[in-house]
């Protein structure tokens, strides 16, 4: 099992922390992990809301890339229906190179009402515009002159000039959401990206998504072992009690601004094991359970509601050096 950060780095005016003091607490909550030796730190991309205040990740892995050495640097996601998907795979392979191949790219195809209004693209046509996108960025990478003709994509023999330094390129994974999504991913041999608190009810119900996409990825001709990552609230105190006491009103506030239909409480995402909060005894017994069910990197989202920087560095520090171990000692870590 492998252990990232997650932020979607959402903003919040009632409190007095400007977007630019935000960059640079997840700037160097970056450097932090890389010093704790986790594996990835993953940033959302977003539009025209609070919820998510970095419209362009790749200028600002670039930033990151300058301040790090080790550390993956990542998307979740790049949203591919908003942008020519071939200045998306040349954006992201100057970031490979900044960061000397350090690049982890999700993509999806966006699930926000107010962005596809922002852009003025109908959410029908997410799936083609995806499915189109991907095809041209992955061809791209390739650095030969290709044509691709579709619905909403058309290339006339056209080669990139900078294509990733990881070959074929970098790592890869699809956001999903539902079971049957899952499985047509797994079909085609890819690694998947989800946050279960989206469609989720219980840790059991992921278990059934993760079940469908390794059923279809079974299926694929893809070798080797795929990546099933999961982005999960995280909070490690010295106890249950003191991770609530410290982070309940943080969580709060997020479930407030996040973009979803369904606001849930502490305890009914605690009751349903869709948030790591506790001592490191609970939350390495949770993570344990996750990788029964085939989960093979956490994501853990720390900076979340505007909790204050000193915790979330705190909470950084106790799962590194407290619950990695205990999880290494019963999982294997690739």
């Amino acid at each position: 099992m492998k252990f990232s950060i997650f932020s979607v780095c959402d903003h919040h005016r009632d409190v007095p922390r400007s977007i630019g003091q935000l960059y640079a607490q997840v700037l160097d909550e970056m450097e932090l992990a890389e010093e704790l030796g986790y594996w990835a730190y993953f940033i959302a991309e977003h539009h025209f809301h609070e919820y998510g205040v970095v419209p362009s990740p790749p200028a600002f892995l670039g930033a990151a890339s300058q301040r790090t050495s080790r550390l993956g640097l990542g998307v979740a996601v790049s949203v591919l229906p908003f942008h020519n998907p071939l200045l998306v795979a040349e954006e992201y392979a100057v970031v490979d190179h900044l960061s000397g191949g350090r690049l982890r790219l999700g993509v999806g195809s966006g699930y926000l009402q107010h962005e596809f209004q922002g852009f003025g693209i109908s959410p029908e046509e997410r799936r083609q515009r995806f499915e189109e996108a991907l095809e041209v960025m992955v061809r791209a990478w390739q650095g030969e002159p290709f044509s691709f003709q579709g619905t909403y994509n058309r290339v006339e023999n056209v080669r990139i000039a900078v294509t990733p330094l990881q070959k074929p390129h970098p790592p890869l994974w699809i956001a999903i959401l539902h079971a049957d999504r899952a499985y047509q991913v797994g079909r085609a041999g890819r690694n998947i990206m989800m946050v279960p608190y989206a469609t989720c009810d219980t840790i059991a119900d992921l278990g059934e998504v993760i079940s469908a996409y390794r059923r279809g990825y079974a299926e694929s001709e893809a070798q080797g072992e795929p990546d099933v990552a999961v982005a999960l609230h995280t909070y490690v105190a010295a106890s249950k009690e003191a991770a609530r006491r410290e982070a309940e009103e943080a969580l709060d506030r997020y479930v407030v601004t996040r973009l979803y239909a369904r606001r849930r409480s502490f305890d009914e995402l605690d009751r349903g094991e869709l948030i790591l909060f506790g001592d490191p005894d609970l939350v390495a017994a949770r993570l344990r359970r996750l990788a029964d069910m085939g989960v093979t990197q956490v994501m853990a989202l720390m900076n979340f509601g505007a909790l204050e920087p000193e915790r979330v560095r705190r909470s950084m520090t106790l799962f590194a050096r407290e619950v990695m171990p205990r999880v290494e000692a019963t999982v294997s870590r690739p």
